[in-house]
């Protein structure tokens, strides 16, 4: 069992927390959110999206299919399950696999949420088709990626072997979608359902989270039977409630104090629960202007780097030693910062994690008198890239877009607002108008790359250093996020949140594209329609954003965008 909540707050925050747990428990909240009650939010048909609080009673009166499942994958002696998946559907698997690894007899567990031709073809060059069994995941059945990763793999594994590709396929998608349609006209080895009442992001004790758990060799019955633990618990008054309770501090503090940036620390062993928990945290709350930005794998600092704008999440895992981030936390703790502590002591602990984060996203969005189970601004970039595909079928080619600055093989875009205030101060130059890009950064406000390049790790580290840079420099949080998987998770509170971001989206040409079965446009195309759109969404919700293009040789680029970054911080 997760110990319950540990939290250092403030003397002020500490009273404010109390007072919110008396008042949720006078007006019977939780029994409300039990009896699904949408008036606990915007009364706007949340109650439609509240299956995931009975789901784990479910999945544990049916375990017995995941089990056959797992005993069916392993006879088949698959070597690879490779999920194909966006946001909800591929954030929880990726926390498995990265987790638990391979497991011994059993096939390791890949996941593809990216449309970069590099890294698309870097997964294809780990596995054999022969030996891969892939699983399309897709709630709607109808988003583009999934669809058109499954395109590409189904005609490398027909390759291969034939008219058996289809026994390699599973798809896991809401009963009759398009692709539960797609999955029968190719003959699909199997369909597992999600449920229409459970949204992606609190998909994870759902089949969406569990069909990959299973195959990849987990013990999928331990997983839910700690999590009902957990199920439990999350149905007692506040002051016992661990689900309940964190979602109150994390409410109270973001509405009333304006700790507003929440920043995870999670242990080594389990440091890719963050990526999950930014999605839940950042879509769920992040619209009409408000919302909590979760900001993850942010590196280290001293206290004296962050402002008084954060609430700290410890998540410690009993068996790691972390001792530096043990020892940061500690001394931010001193400095009088809110700290939050969460223990693990066993891995399968997860789907407790799960279900009371998602208790805690709910009850923060009732905080802050939000639907927490929307994502309008998604919908919006979404909208933008079929509108930007759509025209490159009809005349093959994008949309025709010029810079407004050109120098060293840089490229730099934005939209007429931005460009006026980039370059009112006389900026004239490459170095000048990044600077004054970066001169806009205010205190309470948060700095957020949104990288269009494959996510591969020395590419990581080179954009790590600068938010190291940027947070010695500048005293705010820093986030990161690779497109388009972010798009899927952050993106909604990027746009819809609070107007407190300052952005610099990064796009590179493509050294080598990839063509999409079936289709007119490649990857590569598919990639830059998505950074388009979710730039233009960015500008039509006034957005400070800079898009800076590094051309095919994407380590050179980053290396120049570092030094300007950095001679304009030291300016």
């Amino acid at each position: 069992m997760i110990e319950n909540l540990s939290a250092a707050l403030p003397s002020d925050l500490n009273k404010a927390v109390e007072q919110a747990i008396q008042h949720w428990d006078a007006k019977n909240n939780t029994d409300r959110l039990w009896n699904k009650d949408a008036s606990l939010w915007t009364n706007s048909g949340e109650e439609k999206w509240l299956g995931w609080l009975d789901i784990v009673d479910q999945q544990l009166t049916s375990v017995s299919r995941f089990k056959a499942f797992a005993a069916e994958v392993q006879e088949d002696g698959f070597a690879h399950v490779l999920l194909l998946g966006m946001g909800g559907s591929s954030l929880c698997p990726e926390v498995f696999s990265l987790t638990f690894g391979k497991q011994p007899n059993a096939p390791e567990l890949l996941v593809l949420d990216s449309t970069d031709p590099a890294q698309i073809k870097s997964l294809r060059e780990k596995i054999d088709p022969r030996r891969t069994l892939f699983c399309v995941s897709s709630k709607s059945g109808t988003t583009l990626e999934p669809n058109i990763y499954m395109q590409y793999f189904f005609d490398e594994t027909k390759k291969v072997v034939g008219d058996e590709a289809g026994h390699h396929f599973i798809a896991v998608t809401d009963p009759g979608s398009k692709l539960e349609s797609v999955a029968k006209e190719l003959n699909f080895r199997r369909v597992f359902h999600g449920l229409a009442s459970i949204g992606g992001r609190y998909s994870a004790l759902s089949d969406f989270g569990l069909v990959p758990h299973s195959a990849m060799g987990l013990d999928t019955e331990k997983l839910l039977k700690r999590a009902k633990l957990m199920v439990d618990a999350c149905k007692k008054p506040a002051t016992e409630n661990p689900g309940v309770h964190l979602g109150l501090i994390l409410g109270t503090a973001a509405e009333k104090f304006g700790r507003d940036k929440i920043t995870l620390f999670c242990s080594s062993t389990i440091h890719d629960l963050g990526a999950w928990l930014e999605q839940l945290l950042a879509e769920s709350t992040g619209k009409i202007g408000k919302g909590l930005i979760p900001v993850d794998r942010e590196p280290l600092s001293n206290p004296d780097s962050y402002g008084r704008d954060r609430l700290f999440v410890h998540i410690a895992y009993a068996k790691d030693g972390d001792n530096d981030q043990n020892e940061a936390l500690s001394a931010i703790e001193q400095s009088g910062q809110p700290v939050l502590h969460l223990k693990m002591n066993d891995l399968y602990d997860l789907g407790q994690a799960f279900f009371q984060w998602e208790i805690a996203t709910a009850v923060a969005g009732s905080i802050l008198g939000i639907n927490a189970f929307d994502q309008p601004d998604v919908e919006a970039s979404k909208v933008v890239t079929r509108e930007l595909t759509t025209a490159f079928e009809k005349t093959g080619s994008l949309p025709a877009e010029k810079p407004i600055f050109e120098q060293d093989g840089i490229k730099l875009f934005t939209d007429g607002a931005n460009a006026e205030a980039l370059t009112k101060g006389g900026a004239h130059t490459l170095g000048s108008l990044i600077r004054a890009h970066l001169d806009r950064i205010q205190v309470g406000d948060y700095f957020g790359l949104l990288a269009y390049i494959p996510m591969f790790p020395n590419y990581e580290t080179k954009l790590q250093e600068i938010r190291e840079r940027v947070i010695d420099a500048k005293q705010v949080a820093t986030v990161l996020g690779f497109g388009p998987r972010f798009l899927h998770s952050t993106g909604q509170a990027y746009k819809g949140g609070p107007n407190s971001g300052e952005f610099v989206q990064i796009t590179c040409d493509e050294a080598e594209d990839l063509p999409v079965p079936g289709q007119t446009y490649t990857f590569g195309v598919v990639k830059a329609a998505q950074a388009r759109g979710d730039f233009q969404v960015l500008a039509d919700r006034h957005r400070r954003a800079l898009r800076v293009h590094l051309g095919s040789d994407v380590e050179k680029g980053l290396d120049q965008l570092s030094t300007l970054i950095s001679a304009a911080l030291a300016h």
